[in-house]
């Protein structure tokens, strides 16, 4: 089995999938969570490149956001597009990662993805509320490379 199929287990799997669910209900923004063993560039930029890959630049309002983790490598990005990025708080990016990286160190792993799933949604939430026009324009499983 390989270390991105050891990261989690199904049942957290599908916990984080519940937490994409909860945090999406009350926003138009779309969250994802993508899962590999390494990056073989820096990890900001291969955030950048899945996030692409994954269609996350067409939603309606610019308003996706990705938490990349790259198993071996023990790195992770939160990457935001530009309508959520240019709205969020200031440091906002950095008290999120720091949520998730203190989670992390404790092997918390599932506890960390789902804190800052519900972190970023509630700023969705905030700056994109949902209507009853909107439609999740992304799929909520998480992906794996």
């Amino acid at each position: 089995m390989s270390h991105v199929e050891e990261f989690l287990s199904p049942a957290e799997e599908q916990e984080i999938i519940e937490a994409i669910i909860q945090a999406e209900k009350n926003t138009s923004g779309e969250i994802r969570v993508h899962i590999e063993a390494t990056a073989k560039i820096d990890h900001f930029s291969r955030a950048q490149q899945l996030f692409h890959l994954l269609k996350m630049d067409n939603t309606k309002d610019a308003n996706g956001v990705l938490i990349y983790v790259a198993v071996d490598d023990k790195k992770f990005v939160i990457y935001g597009d530009t309508g959520i990025d240019n709205v969020v708080p200031k440091g906002f990016w950095d008290s999120t990662k720091d949520v998730i990286a203190t989670h992390f160190k404790q092997g918390k792993f599932k506890l960390g993805i789902t804190e800052g799933i519900l972190r970023a949604g509630k700023e969705l939430e905030d700056h994109f509320p949902w209507n009853h026009n909107d439609t999740n324009e992304l799929s909520d499983a998480i992906s794996k490379g």
